[in-house]
């Protein structure tokens, strides 16, 4: 099973999905497209505290972090 965690201002969502199921992998793609375009920053883990940005879907990450756009002021 694979992961995406949505870290937003409630805490986290995560969604797990079967990567070799054809329709939970498009849904999980379609979850990242969204978030991604509504502005949300994508990453998945490489190592223990450690994260790499991605900008396209990748089907093999474990798990995948998206979260929001930081704002400050």
């Amino acid at each position: 099973m694979a992961t995406q965690i949505v870290m937003d201002q409630t805490g986290d969502t995560r969604h797990e999905f079967d990567p070799d199921n054809a329709v939970a992998l498009a849904q999980a793609e379609q979850r990242f497209r969204e978030l991604t375009g509504a502005g949300f920053t994508a990453a998945y883990r490489t190592g223990p505290g450690e994260v790499t940005r991605i900008k396209s879907f990748d089907p093999t990450a474990q798990e995948t972090l998206f979260y929001p756009r930081l704002v400050g002021g």
